[in-house]
């Protein structure tokens, strides 16, 4: 199927935001969230994504429900499910290190959950933190605040303070 036009670009993905500009970047999970999710969106959205160019989408889902349309549009995915800090500091740093893997050398890489929420930002937050982007967690908190736009609660504090908040 050849797309011209607008619709050959796709649509951005909602809550898309840059972490770090043109390198890492976060948004809620491509056709939206629960009754809201609409194949054709996802379809547009994933599009936008593979269009400008990202090497990889790394995604927090709990389940690996629809991951494999990635694979439809030809564009790289991982999967590592992240519900909260209960999931532990291992995880955390499995996750952060899988950030600055794909995202090495200038890549692109878009990181998602369900929805833009405080356990994509506070991972966000500790990945700051634990790749020295900033000196401490209370930094790591406000520059995630600042860049996603949105206050962090406590499940995203929580997160950040695994790295040493």
């Amino acid at each position: 199927m050849v797309m011209r036009g607008k619709w050959a670009q796709g649509i951005v993905p909602r809550g898309f935001t840059w972490i770090v500009k043109d390198r890492i970047a976060v948004s809620e999970r491509p056709g939206g969230i629960g009754e809201g999710h609409r194949r054709v969106r996802r379809q547009e959205e994933i599009i936008w994504i593979r269009e400008n160019g990202f090497q990889t989408v790394l995604s927090l889902l709990a389940s690996d429900h629809n991951l494999h349309n990635y694979d439809d549009f030809d564009q790289a995915w991982v999967h590592l499910p992240f519900g909260g800090a209960a999931d532990g500091v291992a995880r955390l740093e499995e996750i952060c290190r899988a950030i600055n893997e794909h995202g090495a050398e200038g890549r692109r890489v878009l990181v998602h959950r369900e929805e833009l929420n405080d356990v994509v930002c506070g991972v966000m937050g500790a990945w700051l933190l634990w790749s020295g982007l900033v000196p401490a967690g209370p930094q790591a908190i406000s520059f995630a605040e600042r860049l996603t736009g949105r206050p962090l609660g406590s499940v995203g504090r929580e997160i950040v303070g695994l790295v040493g908040g």
